[in-house]
C-alpha cells in the first residue's frame, strides 16, 4: 500500500512550470539482450504500438505547455528510446552518459552529438562523462540537491566527475548519495520520484519505495523529506515511480492506482500513461524523457538587456 507520512494540514497550492525535454522515439526499440530483472528476449515487443504509446505520452507533455525536442534513433541501440540516460543537463550545462553495460555503450556519444545540433543552442556541450554515469536514470534534481543513485550503474567516482564537471559546488547544488540495493530498482528514478521543489509552493515533496534503498539511504531520505509519499511493492513493481512531474500534473503509469491516489491527497494531478511496451525493456515515463535544464543566470542576464 501507497502511504504519505507526516501530510501537511494544509495542501499547497500546486503550480506547473514549463519544461523542456529531450525524447527519442522507439523506432529500433526491441528487447534482444538482457541487462536488467525486467528484460526477457522471449517476450516479443509490438513496435508500433511502442510508437503510439510514445507519441500519447510527448502529446501530453505538449498538451501542458512543454516543450519536447526529439533525437533521431540509431539502428542498433534498441535502449536509445530510454533518454533520461543519455546524459545530465544542469544550468545549461550538457554532459552526456557513459554506460555500465557495452550493449548501451554508444548511446553516450549519440546523445553528446545532439548537444551540437541547432536544436541545442544555449546549451554547453562537455562531452561524454569518464567514468560509469548513466545521466537521470541515476542522477534526479530537486531543488539544491541533486540526489545521486549507485549500487548497480552509476559509480561513486561518477557522481564525482558530475560534481566536478557540472560545477555544481558553483551552482550551490549538493550532491547527495543514495546506495540501491534491490536490482529491480536498479536507477534512482526507478525507485524514487521528484515531485515538487518547493520553488513556487513552499513544499518540497518526493515518493520513493523504501525497500529499493539501504539503511543508511533510507535514514537520509527521511532526514531529507519527513514528509514523503511512500510507495509500496505493487505500485513500484509496475514502475510507477518513474515519472516526470512539472509541479502540478505528474506523468506517470497508468497501473499505479495506489499512488496517483496519493498524488491527489497531496494536491498533484495525476496523468496516467499506457506505455506496455516499453516497460518491457525495463522503463516508464521517466526514462523516456531527459529534461534539459537552462543557465538561469544567462537567461536573466538575457531578459535585462532587452
Amino acid at each position: 500500500m501507497t502511504q504519505t507520512t507526516a501530510m501537511p494540514q494544509t495542501t499547497p497550492q500546486r503550480t506547473a512550470t514549463p519544461r523542456h525535454y529531450l525524447m527519442c522515439p522507439p523506432t529500433y526499440f526491441d528487447v534482444v539482450y538482457a541487462i536488467n530483472p525486467w528484460m526477457d528476449p522471449s517476450s516479443p515487443v509490438d513496435t508500433a504500438k511502442a510508437l503510439a504509446q510514445w507519441e500519447a505520452l510527448r502529446a501530453a507533455y505538449e498538451a501542458r505547455g512543454h516543450r519536447v525536442d526529439v533525437i533521431e534513433p540509431e539502428p542498433g541501440l534498441p535502449d536509445m528510446v530510454y533518454a533520461a540516460n543519455g546524459g545530465i543537463v544542469v544550468g545549461g550545462r550538457a554532459l552526456a552518459a557513459r554506460f555500465t553495460h557495452p550493449e548501451r555503450a554508444a548511446e553516450g556519444p549519440a546523445y553528446d552529438r545532439w548537444f551540437d545540433t541547432p536544436a541545442a543552442e544555449g546549451y554547453r556541450r562537455l562531452g561524454e562523462a569518464v567514468e560509469t554515469m548513466e545521466g537521470e536514470g541515476d542522477l534526479l534534481l530537486i531543488g539544491k540537491l541533486l540526489l545521486a543513485g549507485t549500487g548497480f550503474r552509476t559509480t561513486p567516482a561518477g557522481h564525482a566527475e558530475v560534481a566536478e564537471r557540472l560545477e555544481l559546488a558553483e551552482q550551490g547544488i549538493e550532491l547527495i548519495p543514495l546506495e540501491l540495493v534491490d536490482p529491480r530498482y536498479y536507477h534512482l528514478d526507478t525507485a524514487l520520484s521528484v515531485l515538487d521543489d518547493g520553488a513556487v509552493s513552499g513544499e518540497t515533496v518526493v515518493a520513493y519505495h523504501p525497500e529499493a534503498f539501504s539503511p543508511a539511504a533510507q535514514e537520509t531520505l527521511r532526514r531529507l523529506f519527513p514528509d514523503a509519499i511512500l510507495v509500496g511493492a505493487d505500485d513500484a513493481a509496475v514502475l510507477g515511480l518513474n515519472v516526470v512531474s512539472d509541479g502540478l500534473h505528474v506523468f506517470l503509469s497508468e497501473r499505479a492506482h495506489d499512488y496517483a491516489d496519493a498524488l491527489k491527497e497531496r494536491g498533484f494531478v495525476p496523468v496516467g500513461i499506457d506505455l506496455s511496451e516499453v516497460f518491457k525493456g525495463g522503463g516508464s515515463v521517466k526514462c523516456c524523457t531527459l529534461e534539459l535544464r537552462p543557465d538561469a543566470t544567462a537567461t536573466t542576464t538575457e531578459e535585462t538587456s532587452r
